[in-house]
């Protein structure tokens, strides 16, 4: 079910990690070491991921390799919105790879693509069919973000909101399929590239949404999905009651679950962006989760004088 583990969600995107805490990321670092080495401990099998990476940066990536970053992880992960948030055309997309692939020898694998419909949906059936030529092939894995809009009513996970302007209000329109439910034009598009680019959907606490994704997803075609249990989370009411349902409906793809939120009693500041105050509890909530949805396989014991 699970066959990879993300560590934390674009750490260096000021609107995921707090940087007044963490100026250089030396303490992101700290948590990538610590909870590598405790989702290595609870399973080998398990390939660990870096946080997807937002904006594409490979000075980034040597800084906090200099703090000992790399040492626990499989796998780089890039995210990239070039229609959308980031300053570099869609036809870069191999270049953007290359420039990570020449600062290090882990695979990378692009966690995150998207293309919204803020401004057409004629916009993303065209990011569908370029995202699926230019990726497809290059990268052991892709996820499309995302299948569902995000409804209006939640908002969108950032820590500056609506003064973002445009950019926040473009969150709500990453989806294939609208918050009525009804499908975009991009669906049709993105079904026939499914079997080789997964879908990215978060799922918030007690997600309504889940066994419609579910059904979707298997209808697609989907194979390879993304999504998170949130540590933050992990303190709400029957939370371990909800983590099982989602896990379990997931059970028959190929998982790449991230593990990210600080819950707000254990940030350094009381926020989800904060680096923790313990990076240790943050390790030992992912260890649980990999024993709890991912356990390693117990060798067969052998009868005595066999």
């Amino acid at each position: 079910m699970i066959e990879a583990a993300m560590i934390w969600n674009e750490p260096n995107n000021k609107s995921h990690w707090d940087l007044e805490i963490d100026p250089d990321w030396s303490r992101y670092a700290e948590c990538v070491r610590l909870a590598g080495r405790a989702i290595g401990s609870a399973n080998p099998a398990v390939t660990r991921v870096l946080g997807g990476m937002s904006p594409i940066d490979p000075h980034w990536l040597k800084q906090i390799e200099g703090h000992g970053a790399l040492d626990q992880v499989d796998v780089v992960a890039v995210h990239g919105f070039p229609l959308d948030w980031n300053l570099w055309p869609i036809h870069a997309w191999p270049e953007k790879i290359g420039e990570i692939e020449a600062v290090t020898d882990k695979p990378v694998w692009v966690t995150e693509v998207g293309v919204g419909s803020f401004g057409a949906e004629e916009v993303q059936v065209f990011g569908v069919d370029r995202t699926a030529e230019l990726l497809v092939g290059r990268v052991p894995r892709i996820f499309w973000y995302s299948l569902f809009d995000l409804p209006q009513s939640w908002g969108a996970t950032t820590r500056h909101r609506e003064a973002e302007g445009s950019s926040y209000y473009r969150h709500f329109y990453m989806g294939l399929i609208r918050e009525d439910g009804t499908a975009k034009p991009a669906l049709d598009h993105y079904a026939a590239h499914a079997k080789q680019m997964g879908l990215m959907q978060w799922f918030h606490y007690q997600d309504p949404r889940l066994d419609e994704a579910v059904s979707w997803m298997k209808r697609l075609g989907v194979r390879q999905i993304r999504t998170g249990l949130s540590w933050a989370d992990y303190f709400r009411p029957d939370a371990l009651g909800w983590f099982d349902r989602q896990m379990e409906a997931l059970e028959d793809f190929e998982v790449t679950v991230t593990f990210c939120f600080t819950p707000e009693h254990l940030g350094i500041a009381p926020h989800h962006t904060s680096a923790p105050i313990d990076p240790a509890g943050f390790a030992d909530f992912c260890a649980e989760m990999i024993d709890r949805y991912a356990p390693a396989a117990r060798p067969l014991s052998v009868a005595a004088g066999a």
